[in-house]
């Protein structure tokens, strides 16, 4: 049975297979009593599922969450933390059979045949017929009793293979542990980025909107002091027209009293008589004279037709608006 997925794959007889399916996949070794469930159906030893836990979230006091080591299924725990997990109680009994059934095969094979220890057992390469048996401290690898007395490993320091074997295997078993724990934080570090991606990406959106609304605003502005700048020049060319229409108008009606008493004149000097003219030319005199002096009309002064004093000086603006920024001051 495959404790990871809870498929039977391999015979119960097969006791190398079902101890290897009983491995925990942290602490490497046979599951140690009680055993935890995760939701993805796979299973840690409970203190192995606690220190995981513990090095993913120091401060636990509501919960949090931990990556399982087999496929990164992330776990969410409630504030009882790992005991708040289920027990397998199926694996638990499958645990203690193996173990059972481990120790009648160790009892079994207590005084096996010199032979097949030899067949299972490797040789030093130096003396063929001796079994590596201690292990080297000094030089770092396992050697025969031979060595140690004879060989090249006469003046190391040695160690039981047994110790050696044991204490390595807890070191293994500690840097597998910290590897688990290395791995969360690093996808917890890539699941912040991808959130981090999506923050910057909705800011982003948020900043364009605003910056387009600025912008617009800036538009209207200027489209607004526009129209009153051109209301402005209309104003004035309006009232510089109708100044002159007036002149013209006063004109006219000099013209017209200038023809009238032309007309007025040449009629008394062709049809009155001596008498008569002479009567009349004074009053014709003074009239003609008063016309001629009142000829002299207001006319407009110099450049009274100009227009540049509303004209606009844009530079500064467009220079203004050229160095629009967000507020950044690069060190120059």
């Amino acid at each position: 049975m495959d404790i990871q997925t809870g498929q039977v794959v391999h015979p119960l007889g097969d006791m190398d297979s079902l101890e290897k399916q009983l491995s925990c996949p942290i602490c490497l070794d046979m599951f140690t009593k009680p055993v935890v469930i995760l939701p993805c159906q796979h299973n840690l030893c409970r203190s192995c599922a606690n220190n995981l836990y513990e090095s993913r979230n120091p401060y636990h006091f509501s919960g949090g969450t931990f990556r399982c080591p087999t496929c990164r299924f992330e776990v969410i725990l409630d504030r009882h933390g790992v005991y708040g997990l289920q027990r397998n109680l199926l694996v638990e009994n499958i645990i203690d059979i193996c173990k059972q059934q481990q120790e009648k095969r160790e009892s079994e094979s207590l005084d096996p045949p010199l032979k097949d220890k030899d067949i299972k057992e490797p040789k030093c390469k130096e003396h063929e017929d001796e079994r590596i048996n201690i292990y080297c401290v000094s030089c770092q690898t396992p050697t025969c009793s031979m060595c140690k007395v004879f060989g090249q490993h006469k003046d190391c320091d040695v160690s039981p293979l047994q110790a050696v074997y044991q204490r390595q295997k807890a070191e293994l078993r500690a840097a597998v542990e910290s590897l688990a724990a290395a791995n969360t934080c690093v996808q917890a570090a890539m699941a912040q980025m991808d959130n981090t991606c999506k923050v910057i990406q909705e800011n982003g959106e948020v900043q364009k909107r605003r910056l387009g609304e600025s912008f617009d605003l800036l538009y209207a502005v200027l489209e607004e002091r526009k129209g009153q700048l051109l209301d402005r020049i209309s104003r004035e060319e309006a009232e510089k027209v109708s100044v002159l229409h007036s002149l013209a108008e006063q004109y006219q009606q000099q013209l017209q009293a200038s023809e009238r008493l032309k007309e007025t004149v040449t009629q008394s000097m062709e049809r009155c008589g001596v008498a008569e003219f002479l009567l009349a030319s004074k009053d014709l005199i003074k009239e003609a004279r008063e016309m001629t002096r009142g000829s002299q009309l207001q006319r407009p002064e110099p450049g009274f037709e100009a227009m540049d004093h509303l004209s606009v000086d844009t530079e500064d603006t467009e220079a203004l608006l050229a160095q629009l920024d967000f507020g950044l001051h690069e060190d120059k």
